[in-house]
């Protein structure tokens, strides 16, 4: 066998280190210690951790890169930005939409993020940003998997031909149902919401994602029908609740049977550390709610969770840089997930969990896998989390297609050293 690629020395997110990895026909052919060359292209990883590639499972793609147009979010709340987005789209066009796509894409992939899933609003009766959307996932095909949500904005059933234009975003070709029961105008008709769109998703055996309980009010509920409905349907692994910021806010008792619930219809977990933590407990004093869903209880349930990024220089959220270690690293900090074990679970949440809700095939590091992997500068993945670490290399299907130099601080100092490694600023007994 011909070997394209190997990747020499490199350390595992599992703490394996000094394997080799052979790439051949843009698959992974070969993980161990010292495999034999030649190859067309060989990489000293020189001890520095290979992981897959970077996921963002939750994301606004139709919006992101337009802070300021056509005016700014002077409160910085959520239902600011919504107004905000109702504004903008009248004025949005297919060219627009895909050129800050494509701005974005080139970022992300400089940052190893080489899988997005993105909601797209279908409440414009012009479904203009899905068409955008999908002549971007054409596009950009090559180097990064683009996957759509039909996401009804202002409400499945609230906004008027809502229903219908989610039924035409997915004859179109967008893969995932999407909905916001929590927007619609009472309880019930969220839950109606939710009942048809599981239903939709059942019969053309589709994915669903839904914004879920996006609030601070402990009695919105959602998430107990998304669950029963899912169970209902059949659709058990293949049903995300997004956010689900709410369950911050509620009684522990009925979160202790909502958990199982949630277990048995094996929905999968996606918070949004950064945009969850500036958005929610705006209504409150002080104390004030953090809001991010509870992450470490619905992983000691078993469920599947993964951190989304949710926005990026948009009418929600003025910041952002495509950098899902920057996700992870604000996940952590508001789940107060330090421990050694959980911090590991709060990188998995930016790579393998977030690739098991979007349901990626052949993602991960193994025989047979997509050569798709991120070369960092870093030791293991807590390392990565905390220095936000440089990709040195990113390659997809075996071919490398960003590089960025190591990076180190050059010094002045009399006496000191000349350069400084972030990176060897750790104790040893930090890979433990």
């Amino acid at each position: 066998m011909d070997i394209d690629l190997i990747l020499r020395r490199a350390t595992l997110p599992d703490g394996r280190r000094d394997h080799d990895i052979a790439v051949a026909g843009g698959r992974i052919v070969g993980i161990a210690p010292g495999i034999p060359g030649p190859a067309g292209e060989e990489i000293d990883a020189a001890g520095q951790l290979v992981t897959p590639p970077f996921v963002d499972c939750h994301f606004h793609m139709d919006a992101t890169l337009s802070l300021g147009h056509p005016r700014l979010n002077l409160s910085g709340t959520l239902l600011e930005g919504i107004a905000l987005w109702g504004e903008l789209k009248p004025l949005l066009t297919e060219e627009a939409v895909i050129a800050r796509a494509l701005r974005y894409c080139d970022l992300a992939v400089a940052q190893g993020l080489l899988a997005v899933r993105s909601h797209v609003d279908v409440c414009d009766d012009r479904l203009l940003a899905v068409d955008a959307l999908l002549a971007v996932k054409k596009q950009v095909a090559p180097y990064l998997d683009l996957q759509l949500v039909a996401f009804p904005q202002d409400g499945y059933l609230r906004a008027p031909g809502a229903a219908r234009n989610l039924e035409r975003a997915l004859d179109r070709g967008v893969e995932v149902v999407g909905g916001i029961p929590h927007f619609e105008r009472t309880a019930e008709e969220g839950a109606e919401s939710l009942r048809r769109l599981c239903r939709i998703a059942a019969e053309r055996g589709l994915r669903v994602d839904i914004h879920c309980d996006e609030t601070d009010d402990p009695l919105s509920r959602h998430v107990e029908t998304l669950a029963a409905e899912t169970v209902r349907h059949g659709l058990q692994g293949r049903v995300a609740g997004s956010h689900l910021t709410s369950m911050h806010s509620m009684d522990n008792y009925y979160v202790s049977k909502l958990l199982p619930l949630m277990a048995e219809a094996q929905l999968r977990v996606v918070a949004n550390p950064l945009i969850n933590i500036v958005l929610q407990g705006r209504h409150d004093s002080y104390p004030k709610r953090r809001g991010l869903t509870r992450v470490p209880e619905a992983l000691a349930a078993g469920l599947t969770v993964a951190f989304g990024q949710d926005c990026c220089m948009d009418p929600w959220y003025s910041l952002g840089a495509a950098d899902m270690l920057d996700v992870a690293h604000m996940g952590l900090h508001v789940a107060q997930m330090t421990g050694r074990d959980a911090m590991r679970a709060c990188f998995a949440a930016v790579t393998t969990q977030a690739a098991a809700v979007m349901g990626l095939e052949d993602y991960g590091l193994h025989v047979g896998a997509h050569a798709d992997l991120v070369l960092l500068q870093a030791r293991d993945p807590i390392e990565a989390i905390r220095l936000r670490a440089t990709r040195l290399a990113v390659i997809r299907r075996g071919r490398v297609v960003a590089r960025t130099p190591a990076r180190a601080a050059a010094l002045a100092l009399p006496g000191r050293p000349e350069r400084v490694d972030p990176a060897a600023y750790a104790p040893e007994a930090a890979g433990a």
